[in-house]
């Protein structure tokens, strides 16, 4: 089923109305939607290099926009969250809200929702989990646009940049790049916050 999802989004990158679909795909894949927008944004870069800007802020809007509503999800509509989350094959426990809702936890989350935000981890488990632990809105908003943004905006600059290239890369050397990548962004956040506090 994933691969036919997957060949699909490939085959609507080529629609005279790709950019309405990635749109859409870029919002559900925050919430539920398991084949994120990246499987779009190279084959529409790829056709349409000068647009790449745009493209990229298409995804990266309705990307945040799609993990409002994870969160949503997961801080009103409990049974529905359960329920995404045993789809994806984990399981939701108390616990879980017990150890994040509070002091370290929502700092620990902090990094956790930065990397899932930039790399090929489940974003949509951590929008709803955001949402089921009440963690700080304007945070959570803010995170999301940062690393949305730089995921999706390198994702169509490499794509501009290496055209055809760039996929196979991707497949074999994106998630090393991105965690990489994301562990240095995480790193400098922390170096601005612990200056600026100190």
């Amino acid at each position: 089923m994933i691969k036919s999802l997957y060949d699909k989004c490939v085959a609507w990158a080529g629609y005279k109305y790709a950019k309405q679909i990635l749109a859409i795909e870029a919002f559900i894949e925050s919430s539920f939607f398991p084949i994120p927008p990246d499987v779009m944004i190279v084959p529409m870069v790829i056709s349409k290099k000068n647009e790449f800007i745009r493209i990229a802020l298409i995804a990266t809007i309705f990307s945040v926009l799609g993990a409002l509503f994870g969160y949503y999800i997961g801080y009103s509509l409990n049974e529905v969250a359960i329920k995404i989350f045993e789809f994806y094959g984990y399981e939701y426990s108390d616990a879980f809200k017990e150890k994040f809702s509070t002091g370290g936890g929502l700092v620990a989350w902090l990094g956790i929702l930065f990397t899932a935000g930039f790399t090929p981890l489940p974003f949509k488990l951590l929008t709803i989990s955001s949402g089921i632990i009440h963690y700080n809105l304007i945070t959570f908003i803010s995170i999301c646009i940062i690393t949305r943004g730089l995921r999706f905006f390198l994702v169509a600059y490499l794509t501009h940049k290496f055209g055809q290239k760039i996929g196979p890369f991707l497949e074999k050397q994106g998630t090393k790049l991105s965690i990489i990548i994301a562990g240095i962004v995480i790193l400098l956040a922390m170096a601005i916050y612990f200056l600026s506090f100190k």
